[in-house]
């Protein structure tokens, strides 16, 4: 029994997972580099992942999944696989759970049975439509709204920085509207060819990202269209967040031992006055504090992602703090690769140039580093008390 089986749970499944997810990986290496620069989706990346079946793990196998239901731990160990090999890759295989989740758990039997499968299978791209100008991490804050008029659901507003903009086929969508109470946040289904919905790229990111807006000019559709309770939508978007947070440590575990390895081959055969640069101490040391920090962030990774897999919910803060140590030690590692590697890992495009741009945005999306640190802490002191 290895450490990974006996402290984790990890057993011929999860290691069979993370043999199809290298395999997939492996299949696209040769178009790899060209998809991470794309700001639109990769045909062949999209093409690859439906014949691997792998986004079956986004969907409950009642509506075409893998499993009984979506496993945090499984996303995060099929990540932590992609993200090494491609970041573009790694994000259409995410979006795919991040944006139907709440469908998953909120939607009705009917919206269930129409989406989830096509999600499953990649035939649909899905989008999760948050953000906006105002609204970023204070989602309160946030001014599209519903409102009901004529039996019909009425949305107006607009969306920025949203993932699979101009891709997706749906877009879960975060509210406004007026109820009993006053202004209360709700979510709906919007498909993308409604009617009053437009997109259009969002500026480019250090990274490329299938990045944009989104507009909704007066968009009506039927009362089904809700997703959950009215007034409750924050309610899905923390359950979408307790399974999703800690598959972004896990891809930023994966991305950093992709940037350490490129630092250690270039170690070893890299020889100045005389003698290989892993024979001069600074490097040695820039390599053996990347080297801990990549094994630290990821048992902490692991752990919350087991946590996750019991009770998403009761183990988010566990999956806060393991998004935080896992993206902040890439940055770190990353850093410390390039420095190793002097101008060599200065090279526009290559494999660690783009990981140096691609460690950045994981401290921002998903829960901004200083944002969650503010939760981690309250939650010790509650603790303690």
């Amino acid at each position: 029994m290895d450490s990974t089986e006996k402290w984790f749970g990890f057993g011929a499944a999860e290691r069979a997972l993370q043999e199809e997810a290298a395999a997939l990986t492996a299949s696209v290496a040769d178009i790899s580099a060209e998809a991470d620069a794309m700001s639109e989706i990769h045909p062949g990346i999209r093409e690859a992942l439906r014949a691997s079946g792998l986004a079956g793990l986004m969907v409950p196998a009642e509506f075409g999944g893998r499993a009984e239901k979506v496993d945090p731990l499984a996303v995060c160990l099929v990540r932590e696989v992609l993200m090494k090999g491609s970041s573009h890759l790694d994000s259409m295989f995410a979006l795919q759970g991040i944006g139907s989740y709440a469908i998953t758990v909120g939607g009705t039997d009917e919206q269930r049975r129409h989406w989830l499968p096509r999600v499953a299978s990649v035939e649909t791209l899905a989008g999760l439509a948050l953000t906006e100008d105002n609204a970023g991490s204070d989602l309160k804050n946030v001014s599209t709204t519903v409102t009901e008029k004529n039996g019909e659901l009425v949305v107006h507003g607009e969306k920025t920085f949203i993932s699979n903009a101009g891709a997706a086929d749906f877009f879960v969508t975060l509210v406004k509207e007026e109820l009993d109470g006053g202004p209360s946040l709700s979510l709906v289904l919007v498909p993308a060819d409604a009617p009053g919905v437009s997109t259009r790229p969002s500026p480019e990111l250090i990274a490329p990202h299938v990045l944009g807006d989104v507009s909704f000019d007066g968009v009506a559709l039927p009362p089904e269209a809700r997703l959950g309770v009215p007034g409750k939508a924050m309610s899905l978007v923390l359950s979408t967040l307790a399974v999703f947070r800690v598959s972004v440590a896990g891809a930023a575990v994966g991305l950093a031992t992709g940037a350490l390895e490129e630092a250690a081959r270039h170690a070893r055969t890299r020889e100045q006055f005389g003698r290989p640069l892993l024979k001069h101490g600074p490097v040695a040391q820039l390599l053996a504090d990347s080297w801990n920090d990549v094994e630290m962030a990821r048992l902490l990774t692991y752990q919350a992602a087991a946590f996750a897999r019991e009770d998403a919910r009761a183990a988010l803060n566990r999956s806060s703090m393991a998004k935080v140590a896992a993206t902040e030690a890439a940055s770190r590692v990353v850093d410390r690769s390039v420095q190793v590697m002097g101008r060599w890992g200065l090279i526009a495009n290559s494999p660690i140039e783009r990981y140096y741009r691609q460690a950045r945005p994981m401290r921002v999306y998903e829960g901004a580093s200083e944002v969650l640190k503010l939760g981690i802490a309250t939650t010790l002191c509650a603790e303690v008390d």
